[in-house]
């Protein structure tokens, strides 16, 4: 017979109570839905409207915020997951996700990583003390350490067939608005101008920019705005 709603409840209180007693911190117990499988270290602070799935393992001392969702990830001590779904993903020490982010399958975040609003990562392994901060996204990647990531940054990783893999190395700092083209190698202490397209190797040390030359067209800016028809 199906379990009665007030069943279904005393079963998720009864679980967050277990968790609470081996000293997991819930600012409150509305909307959090924990599995029986899920670990959680002391320390931990949970707030309302986080749901942990599966095999899922967190640390100590972690952040859990409103909108969380994790599933079958592992998250290590100190990390905090804002307002983000995280599934099937490895997590180190000291990271920090969100809000907003999306950690696909296959995804491996070593320590003090920061990955920030609006960023996608999936099948890619970020190296110790990477920042990637806004609206990026990075798939079937080998990204090392102490990387920079402007804002807007894709790795470019279908070529509507066939997905392909970048390798960014140490130290790299790639600017804003650029699209790394796969199969592409970035070699260690590169730096990569905002706007670029990468679609060949920078060596280590090189930088690299790939912009179209700017052409100005005098007067023509006002001449194609006049011809336009104000909508209201």
């Amino acid at each position: 017979m199906a379990q009665s709603l007030q069943e279904m409840e005393n079963a998720r209180l009864a679980v967050l109570e277990r968790h609470r007693l081996n000293g997991v911190i819930f600012e409150c117990a509305d909307g959090i839905v924990i599995e029986e499988t899920v670990k959680i270290g002391k320390g931990t602070r949970i707030s309302p409207n986080v749901t942990l799935r599966g095999e899922t393992e967190i640390g100590e001392n972690c952040t859990l915020t409103g909108g969380t969702v994790i599933v079958d990830c592992i998250v290590g001590d100190g990390s905090t997951v804002n307002a983000s779904q995280c599934t099937q993903s490895r997590i180190g020490k000291e990271v920090s996700v969100g809000p907003f982010s999306h950690l696909r399958p296959g995804s491996v975040l070593e320590d003090h990583v920061h990955v920030g609003d609006f960023v996608e990562v999936k099948n890619s392994t970020i190296g110790v003390g990477t920042s990637v901060a806004h609206l990026t996204y990075i798939g079937d990647s080998d990204v090392g350490r102490n990387v920079n990531f402007g804002c807007g940054c894709v790795t470019v990783n279908y070529d509507g067939a066939r997905k392909y893999r970048c390798k960014i190395g140490d130290n790299a700092f790639i600017g804003c608005n650029v699209n790394l083209i796969a199969p592409v190698e970035v070699g260690d202490n590169t730096f990569i101008a905002a706007g670029s397209t990468i679609t060949d190797e920078v060596p280590g040390g090189d930088f690299a920019i790939a912009r179209a030359r700017q052409i100005n067209k005098p007067g023509l800016g006002a001449e194609k705005l006049r011809e336009r028809k104000p909508k209201w």
